[in-house]
């Protein structure tokens, strides 16, 4: 038995993980689509987690009666963090389930107009990277629901990320899958200019934390906040010096009351899932970049094996 408690996937009939996009529009769609998910679920003897907004989750509870084997789940701690939310639904899915019993989820994020475009973005990465961390894992099935307010542009992206699709009660093979999705599917905005920039190597980080110390007084940004992003940025420009090529380069701006450093080296993360989920007590290293996570409100990695590394570090500013 796996860490999950769950069943794993037969090469012949057990579909492993599962991946669906259900596109909605308004609470009523809402709730058709995800009531008949769950009610086949607890009809079949599965658990099912539900990690939806907070208005969701009371439309929900309106229309689903009390059942052990129905959990909602607070995403308040990791709603604005995608880079936390694999790590978050393996935790999940590890206290709610029942032992031996199948699964299945409900998730949802807060995509609402408050977004920036690089949540927005990262958001939709996070839904892909959802396939290659549960690939080789428990075999469980998650349903997306995401509003389409008129949107078929960002639907369609959505939809590269899901392989399949859920329509009028049924569930077919998503066309626009993307199994392989390449970085132009979530590329990295341009920096905002003005942008200072550094050039860092051995010796340098005291400088390093200096120069993003002068960025963050002229934007407000200072205390606790301000000495997380240093031991943030710290790990980050550590790992450049060390892995990649023993220089980098550090560019720091402000951007939609941000304060963003971005670090780039020649080095290459071949795991786009690498500080996503938290370290095991015996784990030897990934710790550095799950501690980044929790340090920022955003994270972004991009990597190759021609370009390198860049890693971005958002932090909000205060007010």
């Amino acid at each position: 038995m796996n860490r999950y408690s769950l069943r794993r996937a037969s090469a012949s009939s057990d579909p492993g993980y599962r991946h669906e996009l259900y596109p909605y529009s308004g609470p009523d769609e809402f709730l058709e689509g995800t009531l008949g998910f769950i009610r086949d679920a607890l009809d079949g003897g599965e658990a099912v987690v539900v990690a939806v907004p907070e208005d969701k989750t009371t439309l929900l509870r309106g229309e689903l009666p009390d059942d052990p084997a129905l959990r909602y789940v607070d995403t308040t701690a990791v709603a604005h963090h995608p880079g936390r939310l694999i790590g978050a639904w393996r935790e999940w899915i590890d206290e709610h389930a029942s032992r031996g019993r199948p699964v299945r989820g409900v998730g949802e994020s807060a995509w609402g107009d408050a977004r920036s475009r690089v949540e927005v973005e990262e958001l939709r990465y996070h839904e892909w990277l959802l396939n290659k961390a549960f690939a080789d894992g428990p075999a469980w099935w998650l349903l997306c629901p995401y509003d389409v307010a008129g949107e078929s542009a960002a639907l369609k992206q959505m939809a590269r990320c899901h392989a399949e699709l859920r329509t009028d009660g049924r569930t077919t093979p998503c066309a626009d899958y993307d199994p392989q999705a390449p970085f132009d599917f979530a590329p990295l905005t341009r920096p905002c200019d003005p942008y200072e920039e550094f050039v860092y190597t051995r010796g340098d980080l005291a400088a390093l934390r200096e120069k993003i110390g002068a960025c963050a007084e002229q934007l407000g940004l200072h205390g606790r906040r301000l000495r997380e992003l240093h031991l943030a940025a710290t790990e980050v420009a550590s790992n450049s010096i060390r892995y990649g090529g023993g220089r980098g380069v550090l560019r720091t701006w402000g951007e939609d009351r941000r304060l963003v450093c971005e670090f780039r080296d020649a080095g290459y993360i071949a795991d786009p899932l690498a500080g996503r989920s938290k370290p095991t007590s015996t784990q030897i290293g990934g710790r550095g970049l799950w501690l980044v996570h929790q340090l920022c409100d955003l994270v972004e990695i991009r990597s190759t094996p021609d370009t390198g590394t860049v890693i971005r570090l958002h932090t909000d500013l205060p007010g």
